[in-house]
This record gives C-alpha cells, sequence and structure tokens, in this order.
C-alpha cells in the first residue's frame, strides 16, 4: 500500500511538472505572430489542409481583390483559367468568371489540358488545348453552361483563335516539318486554319512560305535574324507564333489598305516580331518590333488605328530586358505612344503568356500571367483593380490570358447576374 501511494505522489508530481512547463510556454513566453498565407502557394495550402471548395475559398478573405475602387473599375465579369498540361485520370481542370469581389459567378469543368476559353453570347463556351497536349486529345471545344461537350474540332491548337461573325472559326495550329530555306532539321511552323461549323477547312495558311515576306518588311535578312537565336529550342521552334487576330475597323486602315478590316495579325514570340498578314493575297505586308519589344504577347487593333500588346520583356536573348509593360503603338509612324509599366518597373514581370484588353471606360485590363496577377489601369496608369486568383495552383503554369465581360453580356448568355 505504501509503494501505491508513493507512485502514486510521484505520478502527481510529474503531472503538475509538466502542466507548469506548459502554461509558461503558452503565457510566459511571447507569442510569435500567426502566419497568414501571402502567396499563391500559401492560398493553395490552406485550401488543401481545410480541404474548402473554390466556392467557399472565393469568398474567403484569399479570394478578395487586394485592389477595387468601383467608381474608376470597369463593372464586370472576369473569364479565366489555370494553364494545364495534360491531366491526370480523374483529375479535372476548371474555368473561371468571377464578379468584381472574386466571387465564382460560374465554374466550368474539364477533363483535358486547357489554355485559352471565350464566352459566346449564347451561353456555350470554347476552349483549346495547349500545343503540348497530347495529339489524340488536342483541339476546340465547344461546352453548354453545364459544362458538357456539345462539339469538338481534333486540330493541333496552339496559342489563340476566334470565333468569327459568319460562325467559322478561325484557328492557330501548328505543323512540323522539313523547311530547307530555315536550315537543316525539323522546324516547327505557324499554321493558321479557317473552318466552318461542319468541319469544313475553307482557308489555310502557312508561316514557313512568307519567311522572305517577313525579313523583306523588317530590313534584315535571314541569317542575322537567326544569329540571335542560337539554342536548340530556337531553331525548331524558330517563330512560336501566339496571336492570330481579325483587324476591325480602324483609322489606320482607313488610311493605309495594309492595315484594313479582314486582314489578321500575327505575333512571333521568338523573333520578338508583330506583323499583318493579308487575308486574301496570304502575304506578310507588314511586320514590325525587332529591337522594340521582347517575347510579346496578344496584339490587337484598337479603333484608333493603334496596335495594342502585352510586351513581356524576355527576347531569349541575354542580357534580356527582364520586365514587362503594356505599350500602344502608331503602326503607321512604327513608334509607341503610350506604356504602363511597374514601379519599380521589376515589380511587374511575366516572363512569358499574358495578354491585354481594352475595356469599354478606355481602361487597360492586363494578366501578368507567370505573376496570376489580373489587374485594371487607367490611361492614367493608376490601379483601380487587382486580383490575384487562389484556385489551382500547384502542378499549372499560370493564366495564360483573361476577358472582362460586361453584366449585361453575362446576364444574356447566363441568365444571371450576381452584381
Amino acid at each position: 500500500m505504501k509503494y501505491y501511494n508513493l507512485m502514486l505522489r510521484i505520478v502527481l508530481v510529474v503531472l503538475l511538472i509538466c502542466l507548469g512547463v506548459v502554461a509558461f510556454y503558452q503565457y510566459a513566453l511571447p507569442q510569435a505572430p500567426e502566419q497568414k498565407p501571402k502567396t499563391e502557394h500559401d492560398r493553395e495550402k490552406v485550401k488543401r489542409n481545410k480541404n474548402i471548395s473554390d466556392y467557399e475559398l472565393a469568398r474567403s478573405k484569399w479570394g478578395r481583390p487586394t485592389i477595387h475602387k468601383p467608381e474608376k473599375a470597369y463593372k464586370g465579369y472576369t473569364l479565366f483559367c489555370s494553364t494545364h498540361d495534360e491531366l491526370r485520370a480523374g483529375e479535372k481542370a476548371h474555368i473561371y468568371l468571377v464578379d468584381m469581389k472574386g466571387r465564382i459567378h460560374h465554374r466550368w469543368e474539364v477533363d483535358t489540358s486547357v489554355q485559352l476559353a471565350k464566352l459566346q453570347p449564347d451561353g456555350s463556351l470554347f476552349y483549346i488545348t495547349r500545343d503540348r497536349t497530347a495529339i489524340k486529345r488536342a483541339g476546340l471545344r465547344r461546352l453548354s453552361p453545364d459544362s458538357e461537350v456539345q462539339w469538338y474540332y481534333h486540330c493541333r491548337s496552339d496559342h489563340d483563335f476566334r470565333v468569327l461573325d459568319n460562325g467559322n472559326f478561325l484557328i492557330h495550329c501548328i505543323r512540323d516539318g522539313m523547311v530547307p530555306a530555315l536550315g537543316p532539321e525539323l522546324k516547327r511552323n505557324p499554321y493558321i486554319i479557317e473552318i466552318t461549323d461542319s468541319k469544313k477547312l475553307v482557308w489555310e495558311w502557312h508561316g514557313e512560305n512568307h519567311v522572305q515576306e517577313l525579313v523583306e518588311r523588317l530590313g534584315l535578312d535571314w541569317s542575322k535574324m537567326k544569329e540571335k537565336h542560337k539554342d536548340e529550342a530556337a531553331d525548331f521552334d524558330w517563330a512560336h507564333n501566339n496571336t492570330v487576330a481579325v483587324i476591325p475597323e480602324n483609322a489606320s486602315g482607313e488610311k493605309d489598305p495594309r492595315f484594313e478590316k479582314g486582314n489578321l495579325l500575327f505575333s512571333y514570340r521568338r523573333l520578338s516580331v508583330v506583323g499583318v498578314i493579308d487575308r486574301e493575297s496570304g502575304e506578310i505586308v507588314w511586320a514590325w518590333g525587332n529591337g522594340e519589344i521582347e517575347g510579346q504577347h496578344d496584339v490587337q487593333m484598337l479603333p484608333n488605328g493603334h496596335l495594342l500588346m502585352f510586351d513581356n520583356g524576355r527576347d531569349f536573348n541575354p542580357p534580356e530586358r527582364g520586365w514587362s509593360r503594356v505599350v500602344e503603338v502608331d503602326p503607321l509612324e512604327e513608334e509607341v505612344v503610350w506604356e504602363y509599366h511597374g514601379s519599380p518597373k521589376e515589380s511587374f514581370y511575366s516572363g512569358a503568356i499574358s495578354g491585354v484588353q481594352k475595356l469599354p471606360n478606355g481602361n487597360i485590363f492586363i494578366c501578368s500571367g507567370n505573376e496570376r496577377r489580373l489587374f485594371e489601369v487607367t490611361e492614367d496608369k493608376e490601379i483601380v483593380w487587382e486580383y490575384k486568383p487562389p484556385f489551382e495552383i500547384k502542378g499549372t503554369m499560370g493564366i495564360y490570358q483573361a476577358t472582362r465581360y460586361s453584366p449585361e453580356y453575362v446576364r444574356k448568355a447566363l441568365g444571371k447576374d450576381s452584381q
């Protein structure tokens, strides 16, 4: 009995000592501040640990815009998706439409890689797969609002597509082949097609057939053009076109037929060159950018006749600039007339992907893809909306491009307006 009482006393003493140590560390020592997720990867970790849905995450503090000035921002809905490569069995990728507060207004679910999506007035959504997608699953798809595949065109789609006013589709694809004029061995070439809704090919354009026109427009010879791109990747993927855009009516087109309505814009990222294709002849009739822009994306013609584009600042030829900007270029004078960059300049940089959109109120909507940062600036360069989506970060390559739609457009397309 004495032994039992002794052991009991020892246990009680040890227990009191343990409680004292815990109390000391809990109350006597200074406590480290709570660690809050600061980066996209932190937010992904929070989501995974708490096992919350995208909808819950969107309504949490991690899903809110970091800047929102309603009196200056263009009210609407933003469509975007993370850039995915091939998904493993059972995995899903998502395309999001969010309101100005970052809340999910609609979400589509797909089981393929995804790069670029566009919402249509009838509520359907088109999206293309990436250039690295397994060929058997590559192409352009049309989804219903509930994510059912309504139509599929099998092609080696790459970077960009357009739904034309006549119901046809303009798609940028890639084709690999031997092109002796570009040097020995295999080359990856831009290939633009127009197809009907019934999948009939009605027009095609092969970039490798227009190299001489390109260098003549730039006033360079091909040997000098190639000198700046000596690595094997650049030699193979010599153009890396990322844009096919139809030129609308514009002020420059009224003065110069090269920029008239119906011609096409392209963007050769590897060569840091943008240009115009005459739709009827297929000839490259204008090119610009060498020495002015670096690794650009998403060139487009504005009604005032100027070109707007995202100038990444990565030219594959050290020393690279190392900071990004959005530029507006007068193609007749071939000069930059407006630009936006960060302050300091290095605070805004996406070496790849990315895009830009001129909004109806005159603001510029920017997708800094590698940063996973969507933001809107005024013509005076004031940031009036900024949003860093917290969804689907692990295993993705950023956000290729994003589009802002008006409430009226979304209401007509999806029959609802949450704002």
